[in-house]
């Protein structure tokens, strides 16, 4: 029960499948179609994977809906130590990005948080995301509902979706208007394309964290550049092996990228898509590694470091982590 953070979590891509089905049976939706024989999500390839997660995330229709998703969510977390954690949040999603709507959503899922947290579970904020796949438009909407809701609890911006699609620039606005508001700044890059990918969201976007990252390694002069600028990737090994950019843990570049000096960070994605957790990243992480609690715990302190949260947050967490030391 090592004290874990998780940096990159997407709430829908955290739902159990259970309470997606029930909630399908409940509203007479026919997703049968996306579980497989043992009532699993199932999906060959990453455009499967975001056909399968948009279906899930359908039979999400209201504010009450996500306040049971958060619940189970970090019921789960605290399952596995979870002490803190950010989940990426789409007011695409939540009202199709109507402002008036998601304030609603995030009343509720910040009143289902705070409930957790005072039952002694993980403390959440979220970080608002626009969908690439979506379009630049539709992104300066979902840009919008974080600047007018950006506070204790909405502390981050970010971009999440297929990286095939356009190109971080074409976002810019929407990463200036998050700034704007003093919202942290992620994206995913690095993932389906190379390392250009990743120098054009710092250059384009001015990000401090990278959603994945690991291909990086592929360029070493872009490593020493995320080491030298002190740039956190948000790493999620088991979802890189599941969806095929790595055939095992021994040959993800994880623990290379560590080696030189960049700071890394363990996160699951989206864990019942890719059949994990964070307790089982950890397994497996030490598995191909030998990496041990000490290890555990100086990524942990990394992930606080790179955290989108206040000081006294910060400060909570810190006396958490230390008092397992």
């Amino acid at each position: 029960m090592i004290p874990k953070l998780e940096l990159h979590l997407h709430l829908e891509g955290a739902a159990p499948p259970a309470l997606i089905r029930d909630l399908a049976a409940r509203r007479h939706i026919d997703i049968s179609g996306i579980f497989d024989e043992r009532g699993r999500y199932k999906f060959t390839d990453f455009a499967g994977f975001l056909a399968v997660y948009e279906a899930a995330t359908s039979v999400l229709q209201s504010p009450e809906d996500y306040a049971r998703l958060t619940r189970a969510v970090l019921e789960d977390s605290a399952d596995q130590g979870v002490v803190y954690a950010e989940t990426f949040l789409s007011p695409d999603f939540c009202g199709g990005g109507d402002l008036s709507a998601w304030r609603d959503y995030l009343a509720a899922i910040e009143e289902a948080a705070a409930q957790c947290a005072a039952q002694g579970g993980p403390e959440l904020r979220g970080i608002l995301t626009c969908v690439r796949h979506f379009g630049p438009e539709r992104a300066k909407r979902a840009a919008l509902c974080a600047a007018e809701t950006a506070g204790r609890f909405v502390t981050g911006f970010g971009m999440g979706g297929d990286e095939t699609v356009g190109a971080q620039k074409d976002y810019a606005w929407s990463f200036d208007c998050a700034r704007e508001a003093g919202l942290g700044l992620t994206t995913h890059a690095g993932e389906w394309r190379g390392p250009q990918e990743i120098r054009d969201a710092l250059q384009d976007l001015g990000v401090t964290r990278i959603g994945h990252g690991v291909r990086a390694i592929e360029d070493l002069a872009l490593v020493d550049e995320l080491a030298e600028r002190g740039i956190t990737l948000e790493v999620c090994p088991g979802s890189n092996i599941a969806l095929g950019l790595y055939p095992d843990l021994r040959h993800h570049p994880i623990s290379e990228l560590d080696r030189r000096g960049v700071k890394v960070t363990i996160s699951t994605d989206d864990p019942p898509f890719f059949h994990t957790s964070l307790t089982r990243e950890y397994e497996g992480l030490h598995a191909a590694f030998d990496w041990d609690e000490g290890q555990f715990m100086r990524l942990g302190h990394t992930a606080l470091d790179a955290a989108f949260c206040d000081t006294d947050t910060k400060a909570r967490i810190l006396k958490k982590l230390e008092s397992t030391a």
